[in-house]
């Protein structure tokens, strides 16, 4: 096997992982934001400021891995 079919079956992979790791961890933190609103409604505008602020970087995390694949697949 040579090293194009293996980028060709390791990309897709690679994105798939990245992708389904960032859907968990977006939303235990949306998750966990709406747990700590209903403990404590006063807090609400700190917490989802907080919370925007932490799915922005899981989501740039993904288009990182996204933008990766774009480029290795040029390669085969």
């Amino acid at each position: 096997m040579d090293y194009k079919t293996a980028l060709a079956f390791a990309l897709p992979l690679g994105l798939a992982i990245a992708a389904f790791g960032s859907a968990i961890g977006l939303g235990r933190v949306v998750a966990a934001a709406m747990d700590a609103t209903g403990r404590q409604p006063e807090a609400a505008t700190k917490i989802l400021i907080n919370m925007a602020t932490g799915c922005a970087f899981i989501e740039a995390l993904t288009i990182y891995a996204l933008v990766f694949v774009f480029g290795l697949a040029g390669k085969i």
